[in-house]
């Protein structure tokens, strides 16, 4: 029996599951698994680049699926450019507009950006580019007024997400871009849109950003195929060389089953983009009250009402240590993490709570979860009646550190 088998039969089984971990791993929806499988059986599977009739049809439902990704963010489909994943978005966001663009040697970012944004840009710094990082509020707002300040002539790129992914917070992109281009129109800017697709209405043909990231596996389609949106004329390079390609900045065969059970991802969570929203944020709210009022010594993390995501909840109970929580709450059925994927297994706070001014102790004690529109009331009830035991356990055991 390995290590992994035996801490398996050590942890046991719930009596019941509750899965709120969906910022770091979800599954599918089992319509968009039904509509990947002829995929891969049937028909469709070739190659889109290649003059055949297996290649023809391919590229022609490759041609109507961009269409239907594109709709939501009212975008022209030929501007969407398909990539493996949202960190392969964002890469491709700051390091493919570096490379297109030699002349101008600063980018600006937020504090509270996702890792795949910040080190991107950090990692150009041999390449002679300085990045900016934009400190925020503690709801996680980033200063405009400081943004506005940080811009100057040798400002290549602006990226501020739409969501942060940690705590919900919604970011005054609107406001951030109009900044941004009233100091120079010829100043990029990107907003990673992974946390706030399927979340918020996403209309970038009339705020033009530049650049938009989405991805898949946040409407509960598959993983390993994501998008960039790119601003017809913006100036950008591939990341990598690769072989014949319909898709030009993110150069390999186009994956058709996992771009068909995107397709059905966006089909079955647009149209009932209103109604997932109610629920999810009927959830959301029913948890964060239910904390506050039945768990002493607690913080939400993130702002509260319309200024946050529907689907996030994020806080920390005092006293208690992240890996502790996460254990004792997977061993009641409680599936959630503590902090991102990027450092839950590294003893480090979450960049984003130090960033919103959190202690270190604060940043560990916190669990985020997510909620989609499988979640039930049931599930939320089952939560709110066990969480509390979990942290009285967690806290006489370690004495309930007072921060």
């Amino acid at each position: 029996m390995s290590e992994i088998d035996k801490l398996l039969d050590q942890h046991g089984t719930a009596i019941k599951e509750v899965y709120l971990d969906w910022e770091n791993g979800s599954k599918l929806d089992k319509e968009v698994l039904d509509a990947m499988i002829p995929f891969y059986l049937d028909r469709k599977f070739g190659n889109p680049a290649i003059t055949h009739r297996f290649g023809w049809e391919t590229y022609d439902f490759y041609l109507k699926a961009k269409k239907t990704i594109a709709k939501p963010l009212n975008v022209d489909p030929q501007s969407l450019a398909l990539t493996h994943s949202f960190t392969e978005s964002n890469n491709l966001a700051i390091k493919g507009i570096v490379k297109a663009n030699k002349k101008k040697k600063k980018i600006i970012v937020s504090e509270v950006e996702h890792l795949s944004v910040i080190h991107s840009a950090k990692s150009l710094f041999e390449q002679g580019i300085k990045v900016d990082i934009i400190p925020v509020s503690n709801d996680g707002v980033v200063n405009l007024d400081l943004l506005r300040e940080r811009i100057d002539d040798d400002t290549l790129l602006v990226s501020i997400q739409a969501v942060n992914h940690e705590i919900g917070t919604i970011q005054p992109v609107k406001e951030a871009f109009e900044i941004v281009k009233d100091k120079n129109e010829e100043i990029l800017f990107h907003t990673d849109a992974t946390s706030a697709f399927g979340r918020l209405p996403l209309d970038y043909g009339k705020l033009e950003v530049d650049l938009a990231t989405i991805s898949s596996d946040r409407i509960l389609g598959p993983k390993g195929i994501a998008g960039l949106y790119v601003k017809e004329g913006t100036k950008i390079k591939s990341l990598y060389e690769g072989q014949l390609s319909v898709e030009v900045l993110s150069p390999d065969v186009e994956n058709s089953p996992l771009l068909a059970g995107f397709v059905k991802a966006v089909e079955i969570h647009f149209d009932q983009f209103e109604k997932i929203k109610d629920h999810t944020s009927r959830l959301r709210d029913k948890l964060l009250y239910g904390f506050q009022t039945t768990i002493p010594r607690t913080n939400i993390n993130g702002p509260q009402g319309i200024n946050r995501a529907p689907d996030n909840v994020n806080i920390s109970f005092l006293g208690c240590e992240g890996e502790a929580l996460t254990v004792e709450s997977s061993m009641k059925g409680i599936y959630a993490s503590s902090g991102s994927a990027c450092t839950s297994r590294v003893l480090m706070p979450s960049h984003i709570l130090t960033a919103i001014g959190r202690k270190p102790e604060e940043a560990h004690g916190s669990l985020l979860m997510k909620i989609t529109r499988l979640n039930t009331e049931e599930e939320i009830k089952y939560v709110l009646e066990t969480m509390p035991k979990v942290i009285e356990r967690i806290r006489s055991i370690t004495g309930g550190i007072e921060l």
